[in-house]
């Protein structure tokens, strides 16, 4: 069906790429840090900022790592959830909300970054280390930059203002 030329187009899918993009350099620099380091290796390329190699069975901050395996599921099936919504919610975007299509693709790619990892191989790699002094920040990837990334360009989307509607 063909859109009349005052209606809105919808779909912002063409940004699909780049959560294609975000997945395919997250699953070569975990690829990478496998192939380079033993577990938990550390290479310190700044005084703040390492290389290592280390796994999370867990999500975030290795929240639920110590479950008996249970976790690599409920957490693989709520990232199949989360992605099927993102997808629905780019897709529906109007043209020009350039902003929330970009910050949804960066979510989505890391997303499928970290759910490959969960379901192909159990537990997701982490090599990027963020110090000071005694104090670590726990590891992280490319995909996880990619969630962090989109999610905060959505928060600072909320305080943009929005063409034709009015400010108080």
């Amino acid at each position: 069906m063909a859109h009349s030329n005052n209606s809105p187009e919808l779909g912002m899918h063409r940004w699909l790429w780049l959560s294609g993009l975000v997945l395919a350099l997250d699953q070569v620099t975990k690829w990478l840090a496998v192939q380079s380091f033993h577990l938990y290796e550390q290479f310190q390329l700044l005084p703040v900022f390492s290389f290592t190699l280390a796994y999370n069975t867990g999500a975030a901050f290795s929240f639920l790592s110590g479950g008996s395996g249970w976790q690599r599921w409920f957490l693989s099936g709520v990232a199949i959830v989360v992605s099927g919504v993102l997808i629905n919610w780019l897709v529906r975007l109007r043209k020009g909300e350039t902003w929330q299509a970009i910050s949804l693709a960066l979510i989505l790619g890391g997303a499928v970054g970290n759910l490959y990892d969960r379901i192909i191989h159990g537990q997701v790699t982490d090599f990027i280390l963020v110090h000071y002094d005694r104090f670590y920040f726990p590891a992280f990837n490319l995909a996880d930059c990619g969630i962090t990334v989109g999610a905060a360009m959505l928060v600072l989307d909320m305080f943009r203002p929005r063409k034709g509607v009015s400010q108080k």
